[in-house]
């Protein structure tokens, strides 16, 4: 089996230098393809370095994650621009809205966000989208531009039934991460997940976060990676009344659709 992990933090201080290492970790066990995610004007640029080094498993994402919506300037969306017309860059983000931590204000948030999105239409990309605790303004402000966009992914989601139904309501893609695989805090998701269709279904680690709860050999310094998607996958499946193999085909046809990902990525 192949996998396709669309949300891996190359960039984090938990990872970075460690690229090699860890996709040669990934290879070994069928992850053979990565998006890193672009969280920053300067983190994307960083991403873009990583998918020039290793342009057979790397294209990466662009974008202005809203905790850093603070550091949006009126160059901003100009830098950024500039940043996704890189070949290697596949979508958009990550942009959206986190009202939970509030590292920046509700409008810095805003305003970056709808930048992103109006960036997205621009250049026809899609978008890797983030909602924390703020459901009802992203969702609105997704739905204002969603007619215009390519595509967009919700990745990395943890909502209830009546967010992951309007979310599909809009065409969008569903990002699962390791979430899915605590059954305390990810019931809620594991009773969802056949809602999903599988053409709408992608999969992710979010590494370095989101180490899978039920993992039975968990590495001391509870650091996720791509190696273990392959886990987050079977725990899918099981709950899905799938075959792996199975899922991880239907997955992988959605995932190359949506990234443009060719075996050689032209």
């Amino acid at each position: 089996m192949q996998f396709i992990d669309i949300g891996v933090n190359l960039t984090n201080k938990r990872l970075i230098g460690q690229a090699g290492q860890l996709l040669q970790q990934a290879a070994r066990v069928g992850v053979s393809q990565m998006v890193v995610t672009g969280t920053s004007l300067q983190h994307s640029e960083l991403a873009i370095q990583l998918c020039e080094q290793f342009p057979a498993q790397l294209v990466c994402t662009a974008g202005v994650h809203p905790h850093d919506a603070s550091e949006w300037r009126a160059n901003s969306v100009q830098q950024l621009r500039e940043i996704a017309r890189h070949p290697a860059v596949r979508a958009i983000g990550e942009t959206g809205l986190d009202y939970n931590r509030m590292f920046s204000s509700e409008a810095q948030q805003l305003q970056a966000f709808e930048q992103q999105l109006e960036l997205a239409i621009e250049l026809q990309q899609p978008v890797f989208l983030h909602q924390r605790d703020a459901f009802g303004p992203f969702c609105a402000l997704l739905k204002q531009y969603r007619g215009h966009l390519v595509n967009a992914v919700a990745h990395c989601f943890t909502g209830d039934r009546d967010q992951l139904h309007a979310l599909l309501d809009l065409d969008c893609h569903i990002g699962i991460t390791g979430w899915i695989c605590d059954e305390r805090r990810g019931q809620t998701l594991r009773d969802l997940v056949n809602d999903i269709p599988t053409q709408r279904l992608m999969l992710e680690t979010d590494a370095p976060y989101l180490l899978p709860r039920d993992m039975p050999d968990k590495p001391a310094d509870k650091t996720n990676r791509p190696e273990y998607l392959p886990h987050v996958l079977h725990s899918v499946a099981n709950l899905m009344g799938l075959e792996a193999e199975q899922l991880a085909h239907e997955v992988g046809e959605t995932t190359r659709l949506f990234f443009r990902l060719h075996a050689d990525h032209d």
